[in-house]
C-alpha cells in the first residue's frame, strides 16, 4: 500500500497537506487549525462481534481526528448498497452509526447513496470523511530520545473478532472488536499531559505497522518489551491458531502515545482513569539506534527488529 500511494497518488496530487501521509490531513483556515480526513470501510462481515460496519466507519474517523489532536465535529458518510441488501439490515447499520456519533460527539452532516448491481459489491461499503479543530500540536518529529511508549489496552482485539465471525471459528471466549471513539481519552490527555508529542491510530497492519511508521517518521529506534504489551489469551490463542502475528493484527479502539519519560506514569495514571483506558501499558521507549527501525526486547532478554509487514494478513478487516 505505501508503495501505491508513493507511485501513483501522491505523484498525482501531492501538496503541503498531504505530502506527511498522517492520520489526518492539518491546515490553517481563516485563523482556525483544522483537520480532515477520509476512510472506505469495506469490512466483511458487514455485523461482527462488537460492531458493524457502521458503528466502525464513524469510530475509524473519529479515532484519526483524535490522534491529530483535533476534536472531531462534522462527518460526511457515503453508503454505496449492493442491490438485495434487506432494508432491515440497512437500518440497524444506520443506526449503530447514529449511537456511535452520540458517544463520539459529532454530527454527520452531509451524505451520499447509492446502489449497484447485485455482485457489484459485496453487501455495503462505506466511505466516511471528517472534520475536526486542532487542540494540540502531536506530531512524530517532536519525538526525542529517552521518551517512553504506552498503548492504551489490549491489543489485537478487532482483527480476531472479525476473522472469527468470517471464518465461524468457535473460541471458549468471544472475542469482541474494540471499537469506540477515541476523543474523550484523548482530550483527557492533551489536558493532563503536558509533553505529549505525538499519538497513533494502530488500525491496519497493527500495533508494529504504527511504530514503523512513528519510528521512521522521527529518525529514532522505538524498542519494545514483548512481556509488556497487553494481549488477551484468547486472542493470542487464536493468533497461534491461526499461524498470525498478534502484533500486526488491526485495532480500531487502542491508540499508541508517545510522551516524556518525566510524565509517563501522569499519562498512564490518566488512561487508566478512563473507560477505554482500564488496561493501558507501558510497552517501550525511544532511543538512538538503529533510526527508522523498531526492535523487541523478548521474554528471555534477546533483543530482534521487527520488519515492515508486506502484504495483509487479514483483508478486509476494515
Amino acid at each position: 500500500m505505501h508503495e501505491l500511494i508513493k507511485l501513483v497518488f501522491l505523484p498525482a496530487f501531492a501538496n503541503e497537506m498531504l505530502s506527511p501521509l498522517s492520520d489526518s490531513a492539518i491546515g490553517n483556515f481563516d485563523g482556525y487549525k483544522i483537520a480532515i480526513t477520509t476512510d472506505a470501510f469495506v469490512v466483511s462481515p458487514i455485523e461482527f462481534p462488537g460492531g458493524d460496519i457502521g458503528k466502525l466507519s464513524v469510530c475509524g474517523t473519529v479515532n484519526d481526528l483524535s490522534v491529530a489532536g483535533a476534536r472531531p465535529i462534522w462527518l460526511c458518510a457515503s453508503f454505496i448498497v449492493e442491490e438485495g441488501l434487506p432494508i432491515e439490515t440497512l437500518e440497524r447499520i444506520a443506526n449503530s452509526m447514529r449511537h456511535a456519533a452520540i458517544e463520539a460527539g459529532v454530527s454527520i452532516v452531509a451524505g451520499d447513496t447509492k446502489v449497484v448491481g447485485k455482485g457489484a459489491c459485496d453487501k455495503l461499503f462505506i466511505v466516511t470523511s471528517g472534520v475536526g479543530v486542532v487542540q494540540a500540536d502531536l506530531n512524530a518529529k517532536h519525538i526525542r530520545e529517552g521518551d517512553v511508549v504506552i498503548v492504551n489496552g489490549y491489543v489485537g482485539d478487532h482483527g480476531i473478532a472479525v476473522m472469527s465471525k468470517r471464518e465461524g471459528l468457535g473460541f471458549e471466549t468471544e472475542v469482541e472488536s474494540d471499537c469506540a471513539p477515541l476523543w474523550s481519552l484523548v482530550e483527557s490527555l492533551l489536558y493532563g499531559c503536558k509533553t505529549l508529542r505525538c499519538l497513533k491510530d494502530p488500525t491496519r497492519g497493527g500495533l508494529a505497522t504504527a511504530l514503523h511508521e512513528l519510528a521512521e517518521a522521527a529518525s529514532v529506534c522505538i524498542e519494545i518489551d514483548e512481556d509488556a504489551i497487553p494481549i488477551r489469551p484468547s486472542v493470542l490463542t487464536a493468533c497461534e491458531l491461526l499461524g498470525i502475528d498478534p502484533l500486526y493484527v488491526a485495532n480500531e479502539g487502542k491508540l499508541v502515545a508517545i510522551v516524556s519519560r518525566d510524565e509517563a506514569e501522569v499519562a498512564l495514571s490518566i488512561m487508566r482513569s478512563h473507560p477505554l483506558g482500564k488496561h493501558a501499558s507501558i510497552i517501550g521507549r525511544v532511543i538512538a539506534e538503529p533510526k527508522g527501525q523498531l526492535v523487541i526486547r523478548t521474554t528471555i532478554g534477546s533483543r530482534r527488529l521487527v520488519e515492515p509487514f508486506s502484504g495483509e494478513q487479514l483483508p478486509r478487516i476494515c
